[in-house]
């Protein structure tokens, strides 16, 4: 289908899902009232409206994705600084790629892999419908990027060094933690938030560069993708530090344009637990 027709249907899902159903918009105004209490209700109600706005394209475009061309994901997703992925490389050195549910990550997925030299994995967390996983790897994996579930994460990054090419792992970070008492807890957004602490770890067992990627939106439809270094030697780093680091960067990319960000997801569903952040 082309896009002009899935934005037509995006279109009449966006006013009968979340102008008329009112799709989760309670949750929606709670999470944009707790993260950015200095904003008057207009203007919260106004990021409200232009994120269901973009959330309803970004169906459209989750759509396309399916069939989409590998030239085409290019054209949407482009990835503006490539080269700072060659210098690590050309020294044969695997990367993190962290970032949060912002933009499009589904375009994100199919557009990457061909954009940069390393063997591109993401790391996911597995559907209970076998039918719709099944769907989603095979989509998102049909350009050359290899999903993985967390339960083959830690075997994968154990195996790095056997590995020839260097591999880059793409890790969501803004996602709920499935156990609070693994996680790191920090303040995100003006609330109290557990982290899950894969990236500090992983970047530090295995000394491997963190680079967070800032996405663009330059039209419907259209993104733009630019990553920067945000730790180069994250062994030597205190405890704390890279979680620390991926997420307040998160943070300012929220502030920037916050209607791009998932606001629909109920992340602050966790409480701190006693002794949290006991260095593991």
């Amino acid at each position: 289908m082309p896009m002009w027709f899935l934005y037509g249907i995006s279109g009449a899902l966006n006013l009968v899902l979340f102008r008329i159903v009112k799709y989760r918009k309670e949750v929606v105004l709670k999470n944009l009232t707790n993260s950015f209490p200095e904003k008057s209700e207009q203007e919260k109600q106004a990021i409200a409206k232009k994120f269901f706005k973009h959330l309803s394209e970004l169906i459209a475009e989750s759509i396309k994705v399916f069939s989409i061309s590998s030239e085409s994901a290019q054209a949407r997703m482009v990835l503006t600084n490539p080269e700072i992925f060659n210098q690590f490389y050309e020294q044969g050195r695997s990367v993190l790629m962290v970032g949060g549910h912002y933009g499009n990550w589904e375009m994100f997925a199919v557009a990457i892999d061909n954009q940069i030299k390393h063997q591109t994995y993401a790391v996911y967390t597995p559907i209970k419908n076998k039918f719709l996983d099944e769907k989603m790897r095979s989509s998102r994996g049909k350009f050359g990027l290899k999903m993985i579930s967390k339960k083959e994460a830690k075997p994968l990054f154990e195996s790095l060094d056997t590995i020839e090419e260097p591999v880059a792992m793409i890790l969501a970070t803004d996602q709920s933690p499935g156990d609070p008492k693994k996680a790191y807890w920090m303040e995100f957004l003006n609330q109290d938030t557990g982290v899950i602490f894969g990236t500090e770890k992983y970047s530090k067992a295995h000394n491997m560069p963190v680079l967070y990627g800032e996405m663009t939106k330059v039209k419907r439809g259209h993104y733009t993708l630019t990553f920067e270094v945000l730790f180069d030697q994250p062994a030597s780093e205190a405890y704390g530090k890279v979680t620390e680091g991926h997420t307040k960067r998160l943070e300012q990319t929220i502030q920037k344009c916050p209607e791009l960000w998932l606001w629909s997801h109920k992340r602050w569903k966790k409480t701190r637990p006693e002794n949290a952040n006991v260095p593991r």
